[in-house]
C-alpha cells in the first residue's frame, strides 16, 4: 500500500491561502453536520432531485445485497441544483474528511500557485460540479446521495500530475518512507480509480460507496485544465513558482 504524505515544498515561501481556506471550510462544514444530521439529508447532493428538479423529503428505500436500506431525505435549498455546491464541502465520516484533506494538504499549494488564487478557487469549484455530472450521468434517477470533496480534489490531483510531474512525492511504503515522482503515485491513483471503477458498474444506482465516477470526472477535468494551464500560459504568472524559476535563471515550467 502506497500512501503519500507530502511532496517537495522546500522552496514554497508563501501559504496556499485558498487552498488553506477550502480546507478549513470542509472541516466546519462537517462539524456542523455532526451537529445537524438533517443538514446532511437535505444538502446532499441526491441525482433524481437534480435531474428532476424535485425535492425529495421522507425516506428513500433502495435494494442492497444486504436487503432494503432506508434513506432518509430531508428538505433541501432552493434551487435544489445548489446542492451540487454544499454537497462538495460534506463528508460521510472522519475518515472521508481526513483522506481528502490530506490530499488537498499535500497537492493545492501547487496547483494553487501556478494558477493564482481566483483562478484555482473557480477551477476547484468547477472540477467539483464536473464529478457530480459524471456520477449522476450514470444513475439519473439514483436516490442514494452523494457528498465529499473527492471530486474537486481529484480535479487538482489531475492538474498535478500535468504541472508537475516530475516533482517529488514523499510517501509511505510497507512501513518506509520513499520519495518516489509525482507522475508514478498519481497513474497509480488513476488506475486504481478506473479499476475500482469498472468492478462497480453492475451495482450503480442500488448500493451506497465509493463515487468512482465522480473521482474519474474530476481527475478529467482537472488534466484538461491543466494541458489549457501549459498552453496558455507561456510565461508564469507572478507566484512564488515564478520568483523561484527567476532565483535560478531559468522558465523551465515544471
Amino acid at each position: 500500500m502506497l500512501f503519500p504524505i507530502s511532496d517537495d515544498d522546500r522552496d514554497l515561501m508563501s501559504p496556499a491561502w485558498v487552498s488553506i481556506s477550502l480546507l478549513a471550510a470542509n472541516v466546519l462544514v462537517f462539524l456542523y453536520q455532526l451537529a445537524d444530521p438533517a443538514f446532511t439529508a437535505g444538502f446532499s447532493a441526491i441525482p433524481q432531485e437534480i435531474t428532476e428538479n424535485v425535492d425529495l423529503v421522507g425516506t428513500a428505500v433502495v435494494n442492497s445485497p444486504h436487503g432494503a436500506i432506508e434513506i432518509p431525505q430531508a428538505p433541501g435549498p432552493w434551487p435544489i441544483q445548489f446542492t451540487l455546491l454544499t454537497a462538495m464541502f460534506m463528508h460521510g465520516g472522519w475518515a472521508h474528511l481526513g483522506g481528502n484533506m490530506l490530499y488537498l494538504w499535500i497537492f493545492g499549494d501547487n496547483v494553487e500557485h501556478r494558477f493564482g488564487g481566483l483562478k484555482f478557487l473557480g477551477f476547484y469549484l468547477i472540477s467539483g460540479l464536473a464529478a457530480s455530472f459524471a456520477q449522476i450521468a450514470l444513475a439519473p434517477d439514483s436516490v442514494i446521495p452523494t457528498l465529499g470533496a473527492s471530486g474537486a480534489i481529484s480535479g487538482v490531483l489531475g492538474a498535478y500530475l500535468v504541472l508537475f510531474p516530475r516533482n517529488q512525492v514523499m510517501a509511505v511504503f510497507l512501513f518506509r518512507i520513499i520519495s518516489i515522482p509525482a507522475v508514478f503515485v498519481l497513474g497509480l491513483w488513476v488506475a486504481m480509480q478506473i479499476f475500482s471503477g469498472v468492478g462497480s458498474l453492475g451495482s450503480v444506482g442500488t448500493t451506497g460507496g465509493v463515487a468512482y465516477a465522480a473521482h474519474v470526472g474530476g481527475f478529467v477535468a482537472g488534466v484538461v485544465a491543466g494541458i489549457i494551464a501549459r498552453v496558455t500560459m507561456k510565461q508564469e504568472p507572478h507566484t512564488p513558482f515564478r520568483e523561484i524559476y527567476d532565483r535560478r535563471g531559468t522558465r523551465r515550467m515544471f
